[in-house]
């Protein structure tokens, strides 16, 4: 099998999403310029989303791995090399706590390739989704106030319950159409490192499930909705009684998200260190402030960023939604 991940993140500077994002990938591009080309990308706003600012999310991905042991590594180098360019807060979830705007949204996307019975893989992959969702719900906040696990699972347009099509685009999981691959879409951005392995790890028990487990769509929504919202509950519990006939795993990982923690920070401590202590989380591993803040943007900056990185990257962009939209 090959493994792949693409991640998103917030770069926030002055309390929102900056344009000098821009300036920072144009630096990963002036450092390995070839593969940067292909595993950086940058994400603005939509339309409908547009008056909460410009810039949106980042994106870092990983070469194409063997095992989950050089994936954890190629991950933590991706973030290395991001936090090293980078001189804003580093957030690491799935929607900002203010406004309410679901289609600026980051997420993390696993791709899992070179399966036999691609068929089955996907089935079964589908199956325990919504309770492997868990692992990473990271979105608690929409317009200031507390939303449930994920505001983005339960809102983004861009993702949502499987369709009988598993190469349509906005769903869960697809086979995607440009890398041939099982992408997982359907996970938040997290810090956790440990809880990222142990998504992996379940997801290599689960393809080597030999039996065909069929998907119930009205079971999954039900499934997908409970842990967008409430956490753990009646139809994960439900999933993760039948998961754990084939994996060792603690209930306790899905009981407790990130989301549960970020909340928890949140309400004892407030937004300005709950970004510091994300942040830091995201490039040393501590859940706790550092004292950082992130500056205001540069006008200078953001010039380079969009002469230097956005404009030499449009020819790649629309080759790459040609291929994707099939």
């Amino acid at each position: 099998m090959t493994y792949g991940i693409e991640e998103e993140v917030f770069i926030v500077q002055g309390g929102k999403p900056s344009l000098e994002s821009l300036f920072y990938l144009a630096s990963l591009l002036r450092s390995r310029g070839y593969f940067n080309y292909f595993h950086t990308a940058s994400n603005f706003s939509h339309l409908s989303d547009l008056h909460t600012g410009l810039m949106a999310g980042v994106e870092v991905s990983t070469e194409v791995c063997h095992d989950i042991n050089s994936l954890m590594e190629a991950l933590l180098q991706r973030r290395r090399e991001l936090a090293d360019v980078s001189t804003g807060l580093i957030i690491p979830v799935g929607h900002l706590f203010d406004g309410d705007s679901p289609t600026k949204t980051c997420g993390m996307h696993i791709h899992i390739g070179g399966l036999a019975d691609v068929k089955k893989r996907y089935h079964n992959l589908a199956h325990f989704l919504p309770l492997l969702s868990l692992l990473t719900a990271n979105s608690p906040y929409m317009n200031g106030k507390y939303f449930g696990c994920s505001y983005r699972i339960h809102s983004c347009p861009f993702i949502g319950s499987l369709r009988d099509d598993p190469w349509y685009r906005f769903q869960d999981m697809i086979i995607s159409r440009r890398l041939k691959t099982l992408e997982l879409r359907i996970f938040d951005p997290v810090w956790d490192m440990f809880r990222i392995r142990k998504l992996l790890e379940i997801i290599e028990e689960i393809i080597q499930i030999e039996e065909d487990i069929s998907v119930d769509p009205s079971f999954y929504k039900s499934a997908r909705m409970e842990a967008a919202t409430s956490g753990y509950g009646k139809f994960t519990g439900e999933l993760f009684d039948r998961l754990e006939q084939f994996c060792d795993i603690s209930e306790d990982l899905f009981k407790v998200t990130p989301s549960d923690v970020v909340n928890g920070f949140y309400r004892e401590n407030g937004e300005k260190a709950t970004f510091s202590a994300l942040d830091n989380a995201y490039r040393n591993g501590i859940f706790e402030p550092s004292g950082s803040d992130g500056h205001q943007p540069s006008i200078t900056k953001i010039g380079i960023g969009f002469v230097g990185y956005f404009l030499p990257r449009l020819p790649y962009i629309a080759w790459k939604a040609c291929r994707e939209i099939g």
